[in-house]
């Protein structure tokens, strides 16, 4: 990778610095470490004129700056990225957006997707946890080719890991949840009984996340007269 195209891209994320979208971001749990306040609509035009570019990714998911690694996640070829950058940038994820975004923006298109989901969950580290089931979720909105089975085996271990009450992991297995159940009438059944179960939990975490997606799923366009039998 040419050096000057690092920096010249560096340069160009910089010109964009706002001081006081790093101070708002901070306010919804988004680290300010390394951050420079960049908007994601100026993130995606920028990346539009990158195109797909594996190596400059690798480089600037290197240099640690907050916005350069979610611009990495974007403009990264799917095709391209092997198991093991996966389980090395998900050691890096200090934030929630990063996680997000890199699950929803590449990792989700890999052929390898479906195994680092429930492996991920396993993690103990908060942020590596969430990927899994941030994970889960993007796959459940993008995969348009996936059969049933392939997100009912997530269901296990959003119970299992509905117990989790740290707060990016907790939310990650409502989304997954929600995401999964609002894929077709049968996922939405099946997620809605999940979420039964969880709602009678004493442990508060998996009771907000049960109640929470029963909730959402039960709304008017999701309503259980569309997905009973």
């Amino acid at each position: 990778m040419e050096k000057w195209l690092v920096e010249t891209t560096i340069r160009e994320l910089r010109k964009y610095k706002n001081p006081a979208n790093v101070k708002g971001m901070a306010r919804f749990g988004i680290n300010s470490k390394n951050t420079l306040g960049v908007s994601m609509p100026i993130l995606r035009t920028i990346a539009k004129k990158i195109g797909k570019n594996h190596k400059l990714a690798i480089a600037l998911w290197k240099t640690g700056i907050h916005e350069a690694r979610i611009l990495a996640g974007i403009i990264d070829d799917p095709k391209r990225v092997t198991e093991a950058q996966m389980d090395a940038w998900i050691q890096d994820f200090d934030s929630w957006d990063v996680c997000d975004q890199v699950s929803m923006n590449v990792f989700d298109k890999t052929p390898y997707a479906y195994i680092k989901a429930k492996e991920w969950t396993s993690h103990n580290l908060e942020f590596e946890r969430r990927a899994g089931f941030a994970l889960m979720a993007a796959l459940a909105v993008h995969d348009k080719k996936a059969k049933d089975g392939d997100f009912i085996q997530f269901f296990p271990l959003i119970e299992k890991y509905a117990d989790d009450g740290r707060n990016f992991v907790k939310k990650a297995v409502n989304w997954a949840l929600r995401q999964i159940g609002k894929r077709n009438p049968t996922l939405c059944k099946r997620a809605l009984l999940v979420a039964e179960k969880l709602k009678q939990s004493e442990n508060k975490s998996a009771k907000w996340i049960g109640s929470d997606a029963h909730r959402e799923l039960t709304q008017k366009k999701f309503s259980v007269k569309k997905v009973t039998a």
